[in-house]
Order: structure tokens, then sequence, then C-alpha cells
């Protein structure tokens, strides 16, 4: 690698795998270079920086993907500036068959001299950490989801269906308890997909308790904003701890609309001269926080009220919040009728729901992050 001695900014797309890293840069109007293909360890990143140029020169790009920030950390702390780049809104030429390590490296080196790479947001420490717990709780869900499947279907498959009332409530395990088989294979059968079924909704309970202490040990500005989104009927902890670890800061966002589209909630497009088409939300953002708003915005189309529980989370809260809050009942529960009225499909009134809960929530937390502020 030659050392860069000039002070024009070099631009260096780099192409990260778990061992081993592709390293390609861009100069002033030249195409990108590719320089070398180094281990993924600090040091050999340390060298290789190095040898590029002074870091008041360098500006560094690789791809979001499953090795995380720690390279995004290391850049920043040596003063090296470093984004982290959505992969999919990567351009992408449309006769291009041809793609190895080191022309993906070139790529981001001359997208990123464009101005053609759209950065990521990349959260600190804490949020990083409270996100991994809430990621690791909604796993645990959807476990506990197909365990639960497995067991109906079995038992459905014989010809037992479940009393009426809640599912998997008391009467229904009450009912589990009583059942008995003809054969020991259908025995073995049902205790392990039962057990499966006891031992995913453990998981689930203790993650929820870990997800409890890490809000109360979480720093003050975090906890405040979990408390602010409470405010809103059908944000739960759960919720509002998803939002906030996802999200990060919400001012990112200048407009509801903007924050809509990165949750993948608002309407696709295909346009070409006086035609235009739209179809269904996008999903093309955070479908984490697609999912959790979905469960809440159903809560909405129930009449508006100040219940017990939502006037004990809004205790603390500002009067403009509170406002907040009132405004969005009234606007949800007048737009599920409406939408009911005009004859929409269930999953389409919820998902349109979602989307305004979402500008509801964008509104709150602007609102506390400014009332902190001040």
């Amino acid at each position: 690698m030659k050392k860069n001695t000039s002070k024009a900014v070099v631009y260096v797309g780099l192409d990260v795998h778990a061992e081993t890293i592709s390293i390609a840069v861009a100069e002033g109007r030249a195409r990108a270079q590719t320089v070398g293909t180094i281990p993924n360890r600090p040091e050999s990143i340390r060298k290789a920086m190095k040898k590029l140029g002074s870091a008041a020169t360098l500006r560094a790009c690789y791809e979001a993907g499953p090795c995380g920030y720690p390279l995004y950390w290391q850049l920043t702390q040596m003063g090296i500036g470093c984004e982290v780049v959505a992969p999919t809104l990567v351009p992408v030429k449309a006769g291009d068959r041809i793609k190895t390590d080191k022309r993906d490296a070139a790529k981001l080196a001359e997208c990123y001299r464009a101005g053609m790479l759209t950065a990521v947001y990349v959260p600190d420490g804490a949020h990083e950490a409270l996100r991994d717990l809430v990621r690791a709780r909604e796993a645990a869900k959807k476990d506990q989801l197909r365990a639960r499947h497995r067991l109906s279907k079995f038992l459905l498959r014989l010809g037992r269906r479940r009393p009426e009332g809640r599912a998997w409530g008391q009467a229904h395990q009450r009912w589990l308890d009583r059942q008995r088989f003809e054969f020991a294979a259908q025995e073995a059968t049902f205790l392990d997909y039962r057990n499966e079924v006891e031992h995913s909704t453990e998981r689930v309970a203790r993650l929820e308790e870990a997800i409890d202490r890490a809000v109360e040990q979480a720093p003050s500005h975090m906890r405040e904003m979990v408390a602010a989104l409470q405010s809103l009927r059908g944000i739960g902890k759960v919720t509002a701890v998803t939002l906030v670890s996802e999200v990060g800061s919400f001012k990112r966002f200048r407009t509801a609309r903007q924050f809509m589209a990165y949750a993948g909630l608002v309407p696709s497009e295909h346009s070409s001269g006086e035609s235009r088409r739209r179809g269904g939300i996008t999903k093309t953002g955070n479908s984490h926080i697609r999912r959790v708003l979905g469960e809440s915005a159903f809560c909405a189309r129930k009449r508006p009220r100040r219940g017990p529980e939502l006037q004990k989370r809004q205790q603390n809260q500002s009067q403009a919040i509170r406002d907040i809050s009132w405004k969005a009942q009234k606007r949800l529960h007048e737009k599920y009728g409406r939408m009911r009225a005009r004859g929409k499909l269930h999953q389409v009134t919820v998902t349109a729901m979602s989307r305004e809960l979402l500008g509801f929530a964008w509104a709150v937390a602007t609102t506390r992050e400014s009332e902190l502020a001040a």
C-alpha cells in the first residue's frame, strides 16, 4: 500500500467479512483502486489505515451487516470519518454479472465519493445493548408461538379441540391436563410439545424481567423517552422500549412522514407520465417497529377514554404530551370506524392505523426530547 501524502480527501471502501476486509480507495476523479485484503483484526485495520494516509484525509464506509459496528467505532476513535451504509440502497448496474469482494469495495469507494450512498444510524453502546435484549425477547415470542402451534395442530389432528375461552388461559391449561392417549408414542409426543411450550413461556418471562431491569439501569434520557411513549394508549413498556432502542434519537427524522417511511409503513408507488399507481406499504424499513406498532394500533378501535392505567402512565408527563395522546385516541378511533364502514379488510385497517399511531409516537418523542433539552 502506498501512503497518501497529499491533503486531498481519500474515499475508502471496505467490503467487510467475518475474517477479512477488502479495501479500495478513490482519489480525485480517478477510478477506484483496490489496495488489498487484510484480516478483520483491530491491529491489521490500524496498520492499513495508517498506510493509506493521515486520519484527517480519509473518509471510509462499509455496508451494514452481521459484523456490527466495532469497525465503525475503531475508525472513529482513530479520527477517521466513517459511515455505515444501507446495503439495499447501494446502486447496482443492471448488466453487471460479476461480483467479488474487490469489486464491491471499489464500488463502495466510488459511490461514496459521488454521494450516492445512504448512511444508517449507528447506536451508542446503551441503545445497542437494550436493542439486543428486546430482539432476544422478540425471538423468544416467535419460538413460543411456533411451539404453541405445534401442540395445537397435533391435538387438532386427533380431533381434540380446545374449550371456548381465552387461548392458553387457565381453562385451556386444565383441559391440557386432562388429555390422555391410547398409544405411548402419542403420549410422548404430547409431553414433548407441551414441555417446549412451557419452556418458551418461561423464557419470555425471564427476558421481560430482564427488560424491566435494563430500563431501570438505562441512562436517564432513555428512561424518560420510554415513559413518555407509554402515555399513548396501546403502547406498553415493551413497545416503548422497542421504539427507543431501535430509533435512538427521534429528532433525526424531520417529519412524521419520514419516520413512517423508516418503518416501511408508507404506500409503494409506480408512476410514469400521467399514470400514477400506488400499492401496498413498502415494508422496506425497520420490521421490528412495524411489528410492534401493528399490535399496539389494534387497541385504538376502542372508544377514547383515559382509564386508570393510562392516567397512571401519564402522571409525570406534560400537558402537551397528554393532549397529543388524547388527539391520537380520537383520530385513530374515527379512522377505524370510517375504514370499517367502507368495507376495508381488517389487515388494511390495522396497517393504516399503525401508520397514524407511529406519527403520534414521533410527535410525543420529539416533544419530550425538546422538553429535556430545554
